[in-house]
Protein backbone atom coordinates (compact mmCIF):
# COMPACT_ATOMS: atom_id res chain seq x y z
CA UNK A 1 0.00 0.00 0.00
CA UNK A 2 1.14 3.57 -0.51
CA UNK A 3 1.94 6.42 1.60
CA UNK A 4 -0.58 8.69 1.19
CA UNK A 5 -0.34 12.50 2.19
CA UNK A 6 -3.78 12.99 3.82
CA UNK A 7 -4.87 9.41 4.60
CA UNK A 8 -3.16 6.73 7.69
CA UNK A 9 -3.94 2.71 6.47
CA UNK A 10 -3.40 -0.28 7.85
CA UNK A 11 -4.82 -4.24 7.66
CA UNK A 12 -4.94 -6.62 10.78
CA UNK A 13 -7.08 -9.44 10.94
CA UNK A 14 -8.76 -8.96 7.71
CA UNK A 15 -10.08 -5.48 8.39
CA UNK A 16 -8.73 -2.41 6.63
CA UNK A 17 -8.85 0.85 8.50
CA UNK A 18 -8.67 3.92 6.76
CA UNK A 19 -7.77 7.07 8.64
CA UNK A 20 -8.61 10.26 7.54
CA UNK A 21 -5.26 12.16 8.62
CA UNK A 22 -6.11 16.40 8.54
CA UNK A 23 -6.42 16.28 12.05
CA UNK A 24 -5.23 20.25 12.43
CA UNK A 25 -8.35 21.16 9.52
CA UNK A 26 -11.05 18.60 11.61
CA UNK A 27 -10.21 15.85 8.70
CA UNK A 28 -11.65 18.53 5.79
CA UNK A 29 -11.30 16.83 2.60
CA UNK A 30 -9.41 18.85 -0.45
CA UNK A 31 -8.67 16.99 -3.95
CA UNK A 32 -5.88 15.18 -2.55
CA UNK A 33 -7.77 13.15 -0.17
CA UNK A 34 -10.26 12.47 -2.66
CA UNK A 35 -7.46 10.92 -4.97
CA UNK A 36 -5.92 9.65 -2.15
CA UNK A 37 -9.26 8.10 -0.88
CA UNK A 38 -10.53 6.63 -4.67
CA UNK A 39 -6.60 4.57 -5.05
CA UNK A 40 -7.13 3.05 -1.68
CA UNK A 41 -10.31 1.99 -2.00
CA UNK A 42 -9.93 0.72 -5.30
CA UNK A 43 -6.64 -1.41 -3.90
CA UNK A 44 -8.95 -2.45 -0.96
CA UNK A 45 -11.44 -3.74 -3.85
CA UNK A 46 -9.21 -5.83 -5.43
CA UNK A 47 -7.20 -6.81 -2.32
CA UNK A 48 -8.64 -10.66 -1.19
CA UNK A 49 -6.60 -10.53 2.08
CA UNK A 50 -9.21 -7.58 2.97
CA UNK A 51 -12.83 -8.59 4.01
CA UNK A 52 -14.24 -5.24 5.61
CA UNK A 53 -13.14 -1.49 5.14
CA UNK A 54 -13.39 1.07 8.20
CA UNK A 55 -13.07 4.44 7.68
CA UNK A 56 -12.67 6.85 10.84
CA UNK A 57 -11.01 10.47 11.37
CA UNK A 58 -7.77 11.29 13.16
CA UNK A 59 -8.55 13.17 16.12
CA UNK A 60 -12.06 14.41 17.64
CA UNK A 61 -13.53 14.65 13.95
CA UNK A 62 -14.16 12.41 11.48
CA UNK A 63 -14.76 14.67 8.55
CA UNK A 64 -15.58 18.55 8.60
CA UNK A 65 -16.75 18.27 5.09
CA UNK A 66 -15.07 20.43 2.30
CA UNK A 67 -11.72 22.66 3.27
CA UNK A 68 -12.05 25.99 3.18
CA UNK A 69 -8.95 26.47 0.69
CA UNK A 70 -10.28 23.71 -1.60
CA UNK A 71 -14.19 25.56 -1.64
CA UNK A 72 -11.95 28.98 -2.32
CA UNK A 73 -10.34 27.65 -5.26
CA UNK A 74 -13.76 25.82 -6.64
CA UNK A 75 -15.18 29.11 -6.02
CA UNK A 76 -13.14 30.67 -8.98
CA UNK A 77 -13.76 27.55 -11.45
CA UNK A 78 -15.29 27.84 -14.34
CA UNK A 79 -19.02 26.05 -14.91
CA UNK A 80 -17.37 22.79 -16.43
CA UNK A 81 -14.68 22.94 -13.58
CA UNK A 82 -17.34 22.50 -11.50
CA UNK A 83 -19.36 19.71 -13.43
CA UNK A 84 -15.61 17.68 -13.17
CA UNK A 85 -14.71 18.50 -9.60
CA UNK A 86 -18.16 17.37 -8.76
CA UNK A 87 -18.03 14.18 -10.13
CA UNK A 88 -14.62 13.52 -8.74
CA UNK A 89 -16.44 13.61 -5.29
CA UNK A 90 -19.45 11.28 -6.89
CA UNK A 91 -17.28 9.12 -7.43
CA UNK A 92 -15.42 8.85 -3.97
CA UNK A 93 -19.12 8.25 -2.46
CA UNK A 94 -20.14 6.08 -5.09
CA UNK A 95 -17.03 4.00 -4.97
CA UNK A 96 -17.32 3.41 -1.19
CA UNK A 97 -20.93 2.26 -1.72
CA UNK A 98 -20.50 -0.03 -4.40
CA UNK A 99 -17.53 -1.63 -2.64
CA UNK A 100 -17.48 -5.63 -3.31
CA UNK A 101 -16.43 -5.12 1.02
CA UNK A 102 -18.75 -4.59 3.63
CA UNK A 103 -17.76 -0.90 4.27
CA UNK A 104 -18.17 0.53 7.87
CA UNK A 105 -17.84 4.43 8.97
CA UNK A 106 -16.26 4.65 12.46
CA UNK A 107 -17.83 8.20 13.24
CA UNK A 108 -15.37 9.41 16.44
CA UNK A 109 -17.04 13.02 15.92
CA UNK A 110 -18.21 15.62 14.10
CA UNK A 111 -19.10 14.56 10.48
CA UNK A 112 -20.54 17.98 8.80
CA UNK A 113 -21.91 18.73 4.88
CA UNK A 114 -19.47 16.44 2.97
CA UNK A 115 -18.52 14.14 5.93
CA UNK A 116 -21.95 12.96 6.52
CA UNK A 117 -22.26 12.65 2.66
CA UNK A 118 -18.52 10.28 3.21
CA UNK A 119 -20.45 8.52 6.27
CA UNK A 120 -24.21 7.87 4.79
CA UNK A 121 -22.12 6.48 1.81
CA UNK A 122 -20.70 3.38 4.43
CA UNK A 123 -22.65 0.29 4.45
CA UNK A 124 -22.99 0.56 8.22
CA UNK A 125 -22.59 3.47 10.66
CA UNK A 126 -21.52 3.36 13.98
CA UNK A 127 -21.11 6.47 16.03
CA UNK A 128 -19.58 7.85 18.97
CA UNK A 129 -21.84 9.54 21.84
CA UNK A 130 -20.33 12.19 21.06
CA UNK A 131 -20.89 12.57 17.91
CA UNK A 132 -22.68 15.44 15.68
CA UNK A 133 -24.12 15.48 12.68
CA UNK A 134 -24.86 18.12 9.99
CA UNK A 135 -25.76 18.59 6.26
CA UNK A 136 -25.08 22.63 6.98
CA UNK A 137 -24.48 23.29 3.40
CA UNK A 138 -27.88 25.70 3.27
CA UNK A 139 -26.21 27.77 5.60
CA UNK A 140 -23.40 29.08 3.24
CA UNK A 141 -25.85 29.29 -0.05
CA UNK A 142 -24.93 25.57 -1.20
CA UNK A 143 -26.94 22.33 -1.24
CA UNK A 144 -25.75 19.01 -0.30
CA UNK A 145 -25.61 17.92 -4.01
CA UNK A 146 -23.45 15.01 -4.81
CA UNK A 147 -23.69 13.68 -1.30
CA UNK A 148 -27.59 13.39 -1.25
CA UNK A 149 -28.14 9.85 -3.11
CA UNK A 150 -26.49 8.22 -0.09
CA UNK A 151 -27.92 10.34 2.51
CA UNK A 152 -31.45 9.65 1.27
CA UNK A 153 -31.40 6.27 0.79
CA UNK A 154 -29.93 6.14 4.25
CA UNK A 155 -32.63 8.21 6.01
CA UNK A 156 -35.91 8.71 3.28
CA UNK A 157 -36.77 11.98 2.08
CA UNK A 158 -38.67 13.11 4.80
CA UNK A 159 -35.85 13.02 7.49
CA UNK A 160 -34.14 14.93 4.78
CA UNK A 161 -36.58 17.69 4.09
CA UNK A 162 -35.71 17.97 7.87
CA UNK A 163 -32.03 17.83 8.08
CA UNK A 164 -31.10 19.57 4.58
CA UNK A 165 -33.29 22.57 5.11
CA UNK A 166 -32.61 23.43 8.38
CA UNK A 167 -28.78 22.42 8.41
CA UNK A 168 -29.39 21.41 12.09
CA UNK A 169 -26.67 20.07 14.06
CA UNK A 170 -27.55 16.46 15.03
CA UNK A 171 -26.76 14.26 17.75
CA UNK A 172 -25.70 10.68 17.48
CA UNK A 173 -28.97 9.94 19.48
CA UNK A 174 -31.03 11.64 16.88
CA UNK A 175 -28.80 10.42 13.34
CA UNK A 176 -29.72 6.83 15.17
CA UNK A 177 -33.59 8.05 15.56
CA UNK A 178 -33.82 9.18 11.85
CA UNK A 179 -31.45 6.03 10.12
CA UNK A 180 -28.36 8.22 9.53
CA UNK A 181 -26.55 5.77 12.12
CA UNK A 182 -27.06 2.06 12.72
CA UNK A 183 -25.78 2.09 16.43
CA UNK A 184 -24.25 4.50 18.43
CA UNK A 185 -21.85 3.76 21.88
CA UNK A 186 -20.37 5.52 24.30
CA UNK A 187 -17.09 7.04 22.62
CA UNK A 188 -14.73 4.75 24.64
CA UNK A 189 -16.43 1.77 23.75
CA UNK A 190 -16.36 2.96 20.26
CA UNK A 191 -14.15 0.35 18.88
CA UNK A 192 -15.66 -2.20 20.54
CA UNK A 193 -18.73 -1.83 18.77
CA UNK A 194 -16.93 -1.68 15.22
CA UNK A 195 -14.89 -4.68 16.45
CA UNK A 196 -18.21 -6.71 17.10
CA UNK A 197 -19.96 -5.70 14.01
CA UNK A 198 -16.75 -6.62 12.17
CA UNK A 199 -16.55 -10.11 13.22
CA UNK A 200 -20.10 -10.94 12.35
CA UNK A 201 -19.58 -9.74 9.11
CA UNK A 202 -15.82 -12.06 8.33
CA UNK A 203 -18.01 -15.46 9.77
CA UNK A 204 -20.15 -14.92 6.54
CA UNK A 205 -19.04 -16.10 2.96
CA UNK A 206 -16.92 -13.05 1.35
CA UNK A 207 -18.83 -13.37 -1.99
CA UNK A 208 -22.31 -14.07 0.02
CA UNK A 209 -21.82 -10.54 1.30
CA UNK A 210 -20.93 -8.91 -2.08
CA UNK A 211 -23.98 -10.52 -3.61
CA UNK A 212 -26.16 -9.18 -0.65
CA UNK A 213 -24.58 -5.86 -1.22
CA UNK A 214 -25.43 -6.58 -5.33
CA UNK A 215 -28.95 -7.85 -4.38
CA UNK A 216 -29.75 -4.43 -2.24
CA UNK A 217 -29.05 -2.10 -4.98
CA UNK A 218 -30.57 -4.00 -8.18
CA UNK A 219 -33.85 -5.06 -6.34
CA UNK A 220 -34.94 -1.86 -4.53
CA UNK A 221 -36.72 -0.20 -6.84
CA UNK A 222 -37.59 -3.42 -9.24
CA UNK A 223 -40.81 -3.69 -10.40
CA UNK A 224 -41.85 -7.34 -8.22
CA UNK A 225 -42.71 -9.41 -11.42
CA UNK A 226 -38.75 -8.23 -12.39
CA UNK A 227 -37.32 -8.76 -9.04
CA UNK A 228 -39.36 -12.51 -8.86
CA UNK A 229 -37.08 -13.92 -11.70
CA UNK A 230 -33.98 -11.98 -11.18
CA UNK A 231 -33.78 -13.46 -7.49
CA UNK A 232 -34.66 -17.00 -8.37
CA UNK A 233 -31.64 -16.46 -10.74
CA UNK A 234 -29.53 -14.91 -7.95
CA UNK A 235 -29.99 -17.75 -5.52
CA UNK A 236 -29.69 -20.62 -8.47
CA UNK A 237 -26.16 -19.55 -8.86
CA UNK A 238 -25.35 -18.73 -5.07
CA UNK A 239 -26.71 -22.47 -4.16
CA UNK A 240 -24.35 -23.70 -7.14
CA UNK A 241 -21.12 -21.54 -6.03
CA UNK A 242 -18.50 -23.59 -4.47
CA UNK A 243 -19.11 -21.08 -1.76
CA UNK A 244 -22.41 -22.05 -1.53
CA UNK A 245 -21.95 -25.41 -1.11
CA UNK A 246 -18.98 -25.45 1.17
CA UNK A 247 -21.73 -23.24 3.15
CA UNK A 248 -24.48 -25.76 3.20
CA UNK A 249 -22.21 -28.61 3.42
CA UNK A 250 -20.68 -27.39 6.85
CA UNK A 251 -23.78 -26.20 7.83
CA UNK A 252 -25.17 -30.27 7.80
CA UNK A 253 -21.67 -31.35 9.23
CA UNK A 254 -21.91 -29.07 11.86
CA UNK A 255 -18.44 -27.07 11.40
CA UNK A 256 -17.06 -23.99 10.34
CA UNK A 257 -17.22 -23.56 7.08
CA UNK A 258 -13.44 -22.23 5.29
CA UNK A 259 -13.70 -19.47 5.14
CA UNK A 260 -13.61 -18.85 9.29
CA UNK A 261 -10.56 -18.76 10.76
CA UNK A 262 -10.45 -20.84 13.65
Amino acid sequence: MNEYKTLKTKVADEVATVTLSRPEVKNAFNDVMLGELLEVYRAYDDDPSVRVVVITGEGDSFCAGADLNYMKKTATYTFEENVADGMVISDVMELIHRLKKPTIARVNGYAIGGGAGLMAANDIVVASDRAVISLSEVKIGLVPACISPYVIMRAGPGACREFFLTGERMTAEKAFRLGLANAVAPHDALDEEVAKITRRIISSGPEALRVCKELIDSVYEMPLEEAKAHTAKVIAEVRASEEGREGMTAFLEKRKPRWVKV
